[in-house]
């Protein structure tokens, strides 16, 4: 079996020990308030963070810096047979491309997936690639069947924010102020890595309704499902109680999103995720 590293950044969601120790290496993204800067999940916990974004006027975020990822691959290239780079979605950041530019810097050759996502499929990504990694598989075939993974993924949002996304360029001006005189909200889901609106519906409950039809479409080919909240375990944990009354076999989990969610859609904010798994993806 080749020696594979792994790298990565913090919208894998993944918990450093069990990065350390699975030869995965995560470069985080930076928040920032006003000139402050901060490494997602190194500099700042999650209560620090929306204490911060509540009373902020201005916040963002921006990928690694590339000196970061040199600096990584330099160190990597003589331990590891092959490279595997994973980043969260090239539509809604750079970070792929800083990390394959950096590689090149470092004289290193990787294997670039675009996870055209981030948070839990991102995560389960990795995780069912270090499966294929154990079985004897190369970066190379690991890459074609985690691109098979992106192809049975299924990703809705519902943003508790519309300002949110305005303000980040994901909603038009125009969009927003019909959206509030309306009270609509907006069912978005990923396709081919970008967030688009999948609906435009009237109450909450009602987009969370649709949401839930979404996964009942799904119900035979799915065995788990990720309820993602950017500071809203309380909705979460509803939806994981409707999910059981309606599916009672399906599995279930509750992730917290990453800082950056709830910077682009707002602390509130609401995401479902499956992937299917029919091809033996793990449970």
């Amino acid at each position: 079996m080749k020696k594979i590293a792994w790298v990565t950044d913090s919208t894998s969601t993944l918990d450093p020990v069990f990065a350390e120790q699975n030869h995965i290496y995560i470069v985080p993204l930076r928040i920032l308030f006003g000139e402050e800067c901060y490494r997602e999940t190194d500099d700042i916990t999650s209560e620090m963070f929306y204490e911060k974004l509540a009373e902020a006027s201005r916040a963002s975020s921006s990928q690694p810096p590339i000196g970061e990822f040199i600096e990584l691959y330099e160190s990597l290239k003589d331990k590891y047979d092959e490279i595997i780079t994973i980043h969260c979605s090239t539509e809604l950041s750079g970070t792929l491309h800083t990390s394959m530019q950096a590689a090149e810097i470092a004289g290193v050759t990787v294997t670039a997936i675009d996870s055209k996502a981030g948070a839990y499929p991102h995560r389960e990504m990795i995780m069912q690639g270090l499966e294929w990694q154990k079985q004897g598989c190369s970066a190379a075939e690991i890459k074609v069947n985690i691109e098979q993974m992106i192809d049975n993924m299924s990703f809705y949002l519902i943003p508790a924010s519309l300002q949110h996304l305005h303000r980040s360029g994901r909603v038009s001006g125009t969009q927003l102020i019909i959206s509030q005189l309306l009270k609509i909200h907006l069912l978005l889901r990923f396709e081919e890595g970008k967030v688009v609106v999948n609906e435009k519906i009237r109450t909450f409950k009602r987009t969370k309704d649709r949401m839930l039809d979404m996964l009942k479409l799904d119900m035979e080919k799915v065995k788990h499902v990720c309820i993602m909240h950017a500071n809203n375990q309380e909705e979460a944990v509803t939806i994981k109680k409707q999910i059981a009354n309606l599916l009672p076999k399906l599995k279930t989990e509750i992730m917290p999103f990453i800082p950056v969610v709830s910077i682009h859609a707002g602390a509130g904010t609401i995401g479902l995720c499956w992937i299917h798994s029919e091809n033996g993806y793990r449970d």
